[in-house]
Order: structure tokens, then C-alpha cells, then sequence
């Protein structure tokens, strides 16, 4: 009797976008062709990521929480395990165990998850030293993209294929685009060698600066004239139209950090900001067509299970010349001059700017929750996970049940079949902290028996059944119930103390086992690492 083949997994992060930005979840962005994978498959509307770009990578490819992953925040060495800002030996990755267990595998994108590499300082890079691994010294056969955690779009200052640096064109490059193209090549191969393949599609879209094709731009010139309230409101208004949200909660208030849009002085260029924003969207989704349209033509495509999600909720981050920007190339590769930050007097999205779409469009990203990146309230760690596997999810649905980016290590192992050891390589590794979701996926019913817990940067949160205990930064703690009032606007501290005392020991406690250090003794580490590199940049 012949074996059945084992399906093709395709893991899908997209960058700093924010939970309204799908079509599907209320936006007005168009994303046909992700909004099809959800029509079509398995939504979860309380997908939740660890707040930041790499600390999810981490989490995600190791199925551990970011601190046992070794990037408890960024890629700096802050001196401990938790810290060391490279994944640990005692994690191993999807690639290495889908490897282990006969599957082929491909990564195409963005790593950042192997140490710190300051932009401007490529002559002192070390890559593929031990604090600084590359995809492939940690399980992926093939790798094309970026080790780093941000790139220009046009003109990207370290681009790597496999284990070496390559040089892209100056006049006819677009990161989004050459990644989706890549990828296609990586499952052509995989198709052509009769072997099932995990493909981790990581984008840098819709991450800064603000970069996209003209022609992309040009569909959303207009759109966002309307101002960021009236935008806001509007997807609210359509997420709970489309019922993708387990309750009509209401909408959070406009962050205190945005303006009326009336009091606005540069309306056009804010509108600008954020159609190219939408442009970048869109053109992800464009990608993920491709994709799609490669494993249709291939026959792949009935038994490929695809997971879609994004790293962290959308970004508040102001593009200043000398803020982040003043750490990144200034220099196209054709020799022109980059004018670095958030000039009004620029139209975005250039090869020759380097914007953000700033905190008030973020807030619009992250409709209809609180907060951003960095944050761990639910808009900075909400995301949609869509899941689509036409041979094994019959019926599609929505499903409210709370996961976590720990959950997709152990899916994508039951799902190929692969079991997770106790040692890999010769070393023991952690036992892991989340659990497959295979069970949603048939259509059953699924519910995790262990809270959820954050950390980044001092902000703090656990979640245990419909309760999450959550503070920011020297910030007293907060306590919301997550069914009634996920927008977090009813604060039910002082109400239910039992609770809130087995709540804050029970995160007291994991963050001792789990090695997280108090931000007021880590950021003057961070700050003195980050001085220093300014010293030499």
C-alpha cells in the first residue's frame, strides 16, 4: 500500500500590520486574495503575537515563549539566556524538526532572529558566527531575503541567497516582489523533486519606510482624504457588519496622540502616507496570489496548508532624519542621496524617502483595539490567523478561542506528521510552551488549560480564560474581561481582588521561570549597546 504524501505547509508573516488592515477584517485596503483564504478556511480571531518583530520570529519558529527562545526583546546581548538576541541551542526551529522529518525547507524573507546588525555598519558584520546564525545553520535548505529586521525596498543594503551576500539590481528591484519570486522558484524545486516542503514566506511589507510600486499608489489616491477617524470608525463599523469579532465590543477612543483631523495642517501628505501604506498591503496580497497561482499550476495547491498572520500590530513609530533613520544607508545602490525621515515636504514613497505612517494611521491599523507595537495591550498584539487547507478543513468558520504564535510550531509538526524530541542534535531541548491547533482545523473544538503571558520591554500582560491582568512600562496593572470588554475600556481593577492576586502571581512567577529581566535594569544595558554603535556609525 503506497503512502499518502504528506501535505505542503506554507507559513505566512507579514510585518507590522495591524488586525483591521484585511479586507476581510473591515478595511477598505484590498486584499482579494488573502481574504479568499479566509472565506475559504479557518479564521481565529484572538490570534495573539508577542508585540514586536523578532520576539514573534523566535516564538513562532520555536514554539517557546521569546525569553526561552533566547530574543526576550530584540537582537542585542543583553548577558543572559533569555537575552542573548539569537535563538538558543536548546530551541530547536520548524526547519530543523520538518527537515528531521523529510520535508524540505524553504525560507524566503526576512530573519532577524540571528543577533544585531546595525545597517550602516556592513563592514563589521559577522554572519554565520555563533551569535549571529543564518536560516540556513538553523535548519532551512534554501534561503533568500534579508538576516536583518528592516530594509529599504528598492535598494536593500544586505540581501543573502543561501550562505552568501548577493548584489540586486539598481533600476528593477522591489523586495516584496523578489521574495514572492523566489519563493515560487523554492517550490518549483521542491515540486520537481517529488518532496513535501515547508515554505516560511516572511515579509518585510508593510514594515517602514513606506515604499511601493506607483501603480499600487495610484488605487488609493483619494481614499484617505476622509482622515483617520472617519477610516477607523468605518472598518469598526464593517468588522462587526462581516461578524468577524466575537462581540460588538465598542471601539477604543482615537489615541490621545492623534489629532482631530481637522486640526491637521499637511492633509495631503497625511493622506499620502497612508495610501502608500495601502499600496504595500496590497501589493503583499498581490504576492500571495502568485503563490497561490504556483501551487495551482503545480497541483499543490488542494493539499498545501497555508498559515497567515503579522509579527505585532501596526506601528506608531515616527520616521524622524534623526531618530531610526539616521542608523539606516542614506545612499541608493545607483549612487543617489536617500532623504532620510518624515518631510511634509516629500511625496512618500519613493525610492529617495524613508517615511513611516506614524501613530495616528496605526491607530487606524489596530481598529478597534489600544495601543501599537511595543505595547501589549490588544492593539499591540492582536492579530487574525487565517488558515486554509482545502483537503482537510471542510467547513469554514470563525473561531473566537484565544491562541498564540507558541501554537504554530506544534500545528505545523501534526499537521506533517513530525514528532517533537526531547533532544535534537545531541543537546536536550525545552519542552514546549504551546499546543497544536490541528483540532480547530477538523472542526472540532479546542480550548488551551494554560494562561498566556507577555513581556516586552517592562509591558506585561497574562491572559487566563476570559481575564487578562495587563500594564505598561512603571505602569500600575489593569484587568479587563476579554469577552465583554476586549477593547479594553472598562477597568475592573479593585473589583475582583482573589483574582487579580492569582493572576499577578501566576505571572510573577512565569516571569522568574522564564528569566524576564526588569526593564529598569535591561534599557540602561540596551542604551549603553546602542551608544556605542552610534559612536561608530
Amino acid at each position: 500500500m503506497q503512502e499518502q504524501r504528506r501535505p505542503n505547509i506554507i507559513l505566512v508573516l507579514v510585518d507590522d500590520m495591524g488586525f483591521a488592515d484585511l479586507g476581510h477584517m473591515g478595511s477598505e485596503i484590498r486584499t482579494p486574495n488573502i481574504d479568499s483564504l479566509a472565506r475559504n478556511g479557518l479564521l481565529l480571531s484572538s490570534m495573539y503575537n508577542c508585540a514586536r518583530c523578532c520576539p514573534t520570529r523566535a516564538s513562532l519558529l520555536t514554539g517557546l515563549y521569546p525569553h526561552n527562545a533566547g530574543i526576550g526583546h530584540m537582537g542585542a546581548n543583553l548577558g543572559t539566556p533569555a537575552y542573548q538576541g539569537y535563538l538558543r541551542n536548546d530551541a530547536a526551529t520548524i526547519a530543523e524538526l520538518m527537515r528531521d522529518g523529510g520535508y524540505r525547507t524553504l525560507m524566503s524573507g526576512k530573519w532577524h532572529v540571528g543577533g544585531d546588525f546595525w545597517a550602516r555598519l556592513t563592514d563589521t558584520w559577522r554572519v554565520g558566527d555563533v551569535d549571529r546564525p543564518t536560516p540556513r545553520q538553523r535548519g532551512f535548505d534554501r534561503f533568500y531575503g534579508i538576516i536583518d529586521g528592516v530594509t529599504h525596498f528598492f535598494s536593500p543594503h544586505y540581501i543573502m541567497e543561501d550562505d552568501a551576500r548577493v548584489d540586486v539590481s539598481p533600476t528593477d528591484f522591489y523586495f516584496t516582489d523578489a521574495i514572492t519570486d523566489k519563493a515560487i522558484g523554492m517550490i518549483e524545486e521542491s515540486v520537481a523533486l517529488d518532496q513535501p516542503f515547508f515554505l516560511y514566506l516572511a515579509h518585510a511589507a508593510p514594515h517602514w519606510p513606506l515604499h511601493a510600486h506607483e501603480e499600487d499608489i495610484a488605487k488609493y489616491d483619494g481614499t484617505y482624504q476622509r482622515g483617520w477617524d472617519k477610516i477607523r470608525t468605518g472598518r469598526h463599523e464593517e468588522m462587526l457588519g462581516r461578524g468577524v469579532l466575537q462581540h460588538n465590543w465598542a471601539i477604543s477612543p482615537r489615541d490621545e496622540g492623534a489629532p482631530e483631523w481637522n486640526d491637521v495642517l499637511e492633509k495631503d501628505w497625511e493622506a499620502s502616507r497612508m495610501a502608500v501604506y495601502a499600496a504595500m498591503v496590497d501589493r503583499m496580497d498581490q504576492s500571495i496570489g502568485r503563490v497561490l497561482e504556483a501551487l495551482k499550476r503545480l497541483g499543490q495547491y488542494e493539499d498545501t496548508l497555508i498559515l497567515f498572520l503579522s509579527d505585532n500590530g501596526g506601528c506608531a513609530e515616527f520616521m524622524a532624519e534623526d531618530g531610526w533613520a539616521k542608523f539606516m544607508p542614506d545612499i541608493h545602490n545607483d549612487g543617489r542621496k536617500i532623504e532620510m525621515g518624515n518631510r511634509p515636504s516629500l511625496r512618500p514613497g519613493g525610492a529617495l524617502t524613508y517615511m513611516s505612517y506614524d501613530l495616528p494611521w496605526a491607530n487606524v491599523s489596530n481598529a478597534p483595539f489600544r495601543l501599537f507595537k511595543h505595547w501589549v495591550h490588544e492593539g499591540g498584539i492582536s492579530t487574525p490567523l487565517i488558515a486554509h487547507w482545502p483537503n482537510r478543513i471542510k467547513a469554514p468558520r470563525t473561531v473566537h478561542a484565544p491562541a498564540h504564535v507558541i501554537d504554530l510550531l506544534p500545528t505545523i509538526l501534526e499537521a506533517g506528521g513530525v514528532m517533537y524530541p526531547d533532544e535534537f542534535g545531541g543537546q536536550a531541548i525545552q519542552k514546549l510552551d504551546g499546543e497544536s491547533l490541528v483540532a480547530l482545523i477538523d472542526g472540532k473544538d479546542w480550548s488551551r488549560e494554560q494562561p498566556l503571558y507577555w513581556e516586552h520591554e517592562g509591558n506585561a500582560a497574562i491572559r487566563a480564560g476570559n481575564f487578562k491582568l495587563v500594564r505598561k512600562f512603571n505602569q500600575p496593572w489593569e484587568l479587563y474581561d476579554m469577552e465583554s470588554d476586549r477593547t479594553e475600556l472598562n477597568d475592573l481593577m479593585g473589583r475582583n481582588e482573589p483574582l487579580t492576586r492569582r493572576l499577578t502571581t501566576d505571572y510573577e512567577a512565569w516571569a522568574e521561570k522564564t528569566g524576564v529581566m526588569d526593564w529598569n535594569i535591561a534599557l540602561p544595558k540596551l542604551l549603553s549597546i546602542w551608544q556605542m554603535e552610534d559612536a561608530h556609525g
